[in-house]
Parts: structure tokens; sequence; C-alpha cells
């Protein structure tokens, strides 16, 4: 059950994140996202890859993990985050502003949506909602890795999705994201898929596993590799 900080955060940030609108070209390789759930300026970006329905290959960088903050600082030359590589049109940046403004005008349909757009407010309502979660999903817990990058059916706004994300984050397990908005016209393929439209959703093909509800998700994911 999601606690009443998480839904929180979420209303600091309206609807940013909830509904996916002025879609564009659509990019044919994965997005790679380095980032962690409790940083501010990569919830700008995620609000982003929700707004504009991109898929994306995360990599969580939690405080004293292990594996891809080393991997960040040496392909970027420091450990900043949000950290973007897009290998459609071969840039990497750093940067949240920077890399709503690529995303949006190589795969949207317009300017960024006005709440990610409006400066110094953006970053304060994006620091609010990050710090009535304190640490979670900040900091580095796991015990082992597993092989395959599991999957998640997600949208920013979801404040059940956010608890999966945060034990994500925390245990460094990379994921594909899948962004499934309101109104995303990815929607028909994850009911066909899934059976249902209820996120957050996760699929580990290390261990076969499958399931909604993040109660359960946090628990399987805390139980296999925390």
């Amino acid at each position: 059950m999601a606690s009443l900080s998480t839904f929180l955060a979420s209303a600091l940030r309206g609807p940013s994140g909830l509904f996916t609108t002025n879609l564009g070209p659509r990019p044919e390789k994965r997005l790679e996202l380095y980032e962690f759930e409790a940083c501010p300026f990569c919830r700008k970006v995620r609000e982003a890859l929700t707004v504009l329905d991109l898929e994306a290959d995360v990599y969580p960088c939690p405080k004293n993990g292990p594996r891809f903050r080393e991997k960040v600082k040496a392909e970027g030359g420091k450990s900043l985050f949000p950290y973007l590589v897009d290998p459609n049109t071969e840039d990497a940046m750093y940067e949240s502003d920077d890399i709503v403004s690529h995303l949006f005008r190589h795969y949207g349909a317009g300017s960024p949506s006005i709440l990610l757009r409006l400066g110094p407010l953006t970053t304060a309502s994006s620091s609010l909602a990050s710090a009535v979660r304190a640490t979670r999903g900040s900091r580095y817990r796991g015990r082992r890795a597993p092989e395959k990058p599991l999957e998640l059916w997600s949208f920013e706004a979801s404040p059940y999705c956010r608890i999966v994300r945060e034990a994500l984050s925390e245990l460094e397990i990379p994921y594909a994201l899948h962004n499934v908005g309101k109104h995303s016209p990815s929607r028909g393929a994850f009911v066909k898929r899934s059976g249902k439209m209820m996120v957050p959703y996760l699929v580990d093909g290390n261990t076969g596993a499958d399931m909604f509800e993040s109660k359960d998700i946090v628990s399987y994911l805390n139980d296999t590799y925390g």
C-alpha cells in the first residue's frame, strides 16, 4: 500500500508525468538513462519520457552503487545525474533541461509541457516532491545483481509505481522502462500482454516472475536481490 508521502509527491507535480501527448517520431533504438529515484532533476526527465511515451533502458545510480555510477564517470567525465545516452542521434548529455529539450526536439510535436519549462518553479516543485520521500531511492542496499535487466510497465506520476522504482534504484537493478501514461498508444499492447490496465507491472526474465501490486513487487525484489 502506498503511503501518504508518495501520493503527496505526485500531487506536488500536478499532472506532469501522468498523460501522454504531442508525440513525434519514434526512436529506432532504445534510449539509455542513468539516474536515481530521489533526484529531482532525474524526475523531470522521467516525466518527459512519460509525456512522450518513450521507452528507455534505465540504469539506477544510487549513492555508493558499485556499478553504474563508475560507468557514467568513465564515459561522461563526472558523476552527475541524470545522464542520457541517445544512440539514435549519437548524443550523450547531462543537465535535465538539456535532456528534456533534446527529447521534445527529436521525439515530440511541440515544446515541452508547461510544467517542464517553468525554470526555477519546475525545479522547486520537483525538489519538494523528492523531499517528501526523504532518501527513498537514493542509497544502495543491494545484495546481488540480476543477470538480465528486468522490465517495468509504469508511468511517472503513479504513486504505486514510484514505490517500485525506489526499490529498483536502491538495489541498483537495471530495467527496461515501458511507459503507459494515460492516452498512451502503448496501452493496448500492454493490456494484451498483461490482461488488464494496471500498473506497476514487473517481469523478471531471470526467474520467470511477473506480477502486479507494488507491495508484492517490492517484497519480491527485496527477497530476491536485496
